[in-house]
This record gives C-alpha cells, sequence and structure tokens, in this order.
C-alpha cells in the first residue's frame, strides 16, 4: 500500500522518548519536532503505533499542510485533500481546531471553514447535498501554527495514556505516559526490584510490569480508527495477535509500591487487578518513613506529592527529609524522582547526577536522576549465573 504520513504527538519533553519507541517498532523515516513525530507508515502501523506507543498521546494521519493565512487559502487547501478516500457517506466528522502565532487566530472561524470545504468535497465525489453523519467517527483537526495549515485525522479517539485499567483516580494523578517514560528514564530492568513509596493509584508499579512483561499498553482499549474501512479489522486483529504473541508474561517481577492513604492504596489494589497483574505487584499502606524496599541494586521511581496533594511547604519538606533518611541507607539502589520543587537536591541532600526537564500537566518539573552502582549490579549477576 501507499505510504502515509502518521504523527504521534507527545507531550513536551517526551518526544524524544516517543522517538525511540517507534524505531523499535521498525520505523526509521522520521521527523521529530517539538510535540510530535512524522513517520513515513502503511494502514497497518495505526493499529501497531495505537497499541504499542507507551509515551505519545495519539497518533494522527497527517491530511495536508500548506500555508494559510486568508480563509480563502485554507478552504482551497482542506477542499484539495480527497476526503472521501477516508470519510464514507454516513462517516461522522466534527472538526476541531487550534491556532498559534497565525493571523488566522479565530479557532471556531477555521474549524466551520474547514468543515465547509471537507462537505463541498465530500459533495463533489458522492453527488449529495446532505450528509447524515451516523456512521464512524473521524475527528478533523486543523492545527495552525506561524501561518502554516496542518490537517489531520485522529485514529486514537481518548489519548494513549488511557489504557483502560484505571477507572478510580487519586487526587492529581499521574499520567500514564509520563508514568511509563519515568520508569523508561530509571534504566530499569525485569531482573532488579523497583519500589514507588509514593505510589497513590499505582500508576508507576503498572506501567513498569507493562513494561517489564513487554505488554502492549493499548491492548486493552478500543480505537474510532477501528470502524474505518481503510484500517478493516483484519490489520487489527493481526496487529493485536501480534502483541499478544510478544508478551513475556512468564518473567518473574519484583515490582512494590507504598503510600501513607489507604483510600489511594484501595484505588491503586483496583487498578492492579484491572491491568491482570494481582500476582506481580505488592502494595502497601505505609508512611514514607517507614518505606520498606526489599533487595539489592533496585531503582526507586517516584513522584512525589506537593501542593494541594499534601499540604503546606512544611509538610511537603518533612516528608521528602524523611525520604532522603531512608535513601540513605540504600547505597546500592538508584533514585528517579519527578518533582516541581526548585530546592529537592538541598531536601535529599545530594546533588542530582542527572536532570531532565518534564511536564505533568502544564506544571514544569524536573526528573531527577540518582544513579546506583549499575556495574556492581551487573557483576553480582555474573556471580548468580555462574554458580
Amino acid at each position: 500500500m501507499a505510504k502515509l504520513q502518521l504523527i504521534a504527538a507527545t507531550a513536551m519533553g517526551l518526544e524524544a522518548l516517543a522517538a525511540r519507541e517507534l524505531r523499535q517498532l521498525g520505523y526509521t523515516d522520521m521527523m521529530v519536532e517539538n510535540g510530535k513525530i512524522t513517520f513515513a507508515a502503511e494502514e497497518k502501523d495505526i493499529c501497531r503505533t495505537n497499541l504499542w506507543l507507551r509515551t505519545a498521546d495519539r497518533i494522527l494521519v497527517k491530511m495536508a499542510e500548506f500555508p494559510a493565512r486568508t480563509f480563502e487559502e485554507l478552504f482551497q487547501g482542506v477542499k484539495a485533500v480527497p476526503w472521501h478516500e477516508w470519510i464514507p457517506e454516513d462517516g461522522e466528522f466534527p472538526v476541531e481546531g487550534r491556532s498559534q502565532k497565525s493571523l488566522l487566530s479565530s479557532v471556531p472561524a477555521c474549524q466551520a471553514v474547514v468543515k465547509k470545504a471537507v462537505v463541498e468535497k465530500m459533495k463533489q465525489h458522492y453527488r449529495k447535498e446532505w450528509f447524515p453523519e451516523t456512521g464512524p467517527r473521524y475527528v478533523i483537526e486543523v492545527s495552525l501554527l506561524n501561518d502554516l495549515a496542518t490537517i489531520t485525522l485522529d485514529t486514537t479517539g481518548p489519548s494513549l495514556h488511557k489504557r483502560g485499567y484505571r477507572k478510580l483516580v487519586t487526587e492529581a494523578p499521574l499520567k500514564e505516559t509520563l508514568a511509563a517514560a519515568m520508569v523508561m528514564l530509571s534504566r530499569w530492568t525485569p531482573d532488579r526490584p523497583l519500589y514507588d513509596p509514593f505510589c497513590g493509584s499505582g500508576t508507576i508499579p503498572i506501567e513498569a510490569a507493562l513494561i517489564g512483561w513487554n505488554i502492549a499498553p493499548g491492548l486493552r482499549r478500543s480505537f474510532p480508527s477501528e470502524r474505518w474501512h481503510r484500517v478493516p479489522e483484519s490489520m487489527w486483529q493481526l496487529a493485536r495477535e501480534e502483541a499478544i504473541d510478544l508478551a513475556k508474561d512468564d518473567v518473574k517481577l519484583d515490582i512494590f509500591g507504598s503510600d501513607i492513604d489507604p483510600e489511594a492504596i484501595r484505588v491503586a489494589e483496583a487498578a492492579v487487578k484491572k491491568a491482570g497483574l494481582s500476582g506481580e505487584i505488592r502494595l502497601e499502606t505505609l508512611p514514607v518513613s517507614r518505606m520498606k524496599p526489599r533487595g539489592d541494586y533496585g531503582v526507586i521511581v517516584t513522584n512525589p506529592p506537593y501542593g494541594e496533594r499534601l499540604g503546606t511547604p512544611k509538610e511537603v519538606e518533612a516528608v521528602l527529609r524523611q525520604f532522603a533518611s531512608r535513601l540513605q541507607q540504600l547505597p546500592t539502589w538508584s533514585t528517579f524522582v519527578l518533582s516541581p520543587a526548585k530546592h529537592l537536591e538541598h531536601l535529599l541532600e545530594r546533588k542530582a547526577d542527572k536532570k531532565r526537564k518534564l511536564y505533568n500537566g502544564r506544571i514544569e518539573c524536573q526528573l531527577y536522576q540518582y544513579f546506583g552502582p549499575r556495574g556492581a549490579f551487573e557483576r553480582e549477576k555474573f556471580e548468580r549465573a555462574a554458580r
């Protein structure tokens, strides 16, 4: 089939990770920009990337890109797209939009122009004056940046962070995509313990288990493009069968989470059960002052509470100092902490080996990275294998 241009949309700061995931899936012809990776693909790759990408928000089909300084330019550019190749007579095609640093700054007006242009093109092909829009859903997005219009179709629907395992949430939950990114950046491997002492609704432990077992994160959810004639059911079936075959659920995992809030642990336990991971993740109600990592050469990946999630700045500092005290007793462990606190290194009494800017929603944070003695861990593994 002819090549398509697909776009993996991401949160700021996660572009490089999503690009790495795409390369691991076999895609090489790509361009990485702020908030997105554009890559060459085929229809079947709509299925594979929606099922497999852990750090992307959605997969879009790039339909057109052209300068648009006037509504007439926008109308003609959209009308030139062969919409009938994707949208059937009864297809539902709402239009969403956004505009930054562009002369066409009214998003509702741009949406109306795009809708009119698509309808006119559909009229020409189907020779009809009215479309019921009762069939499969095709969300069209017009994105204007510096007077350049990008027109896309959304294949994903609800964001890819909605894996399907979390029905209830705690206050200020961490998105699954960001949790997966933190685990991926931590250098954790399934043969090492992983612990989250501020686990909240359990997102980091669950994402780690999905990575450890190589479970495609989109396997338990549906997508609007499953009803598209361009992406037939057989493609989805093959992609899901591939994902099931590649799962490694016989790997023993040592993943543990704790939180001071018993309600958070209840929510986490429900999510773990929904994800099918009850036997692999241990959860316990514990204050951080009593956190109990088990084993050596493990990895702590965590997002400590802050702001309204805990209380006053003094309470936040007290908890982080307790956390620091416990870390001093774990000399072989690596620690990765996501926080907006500018003075986190001071509170933890240690300068981070590396920092990486990430966004938790709209909150700018740093992932403070403290690397443990990896070389010693590798030597221990070799000695165990030799015995």
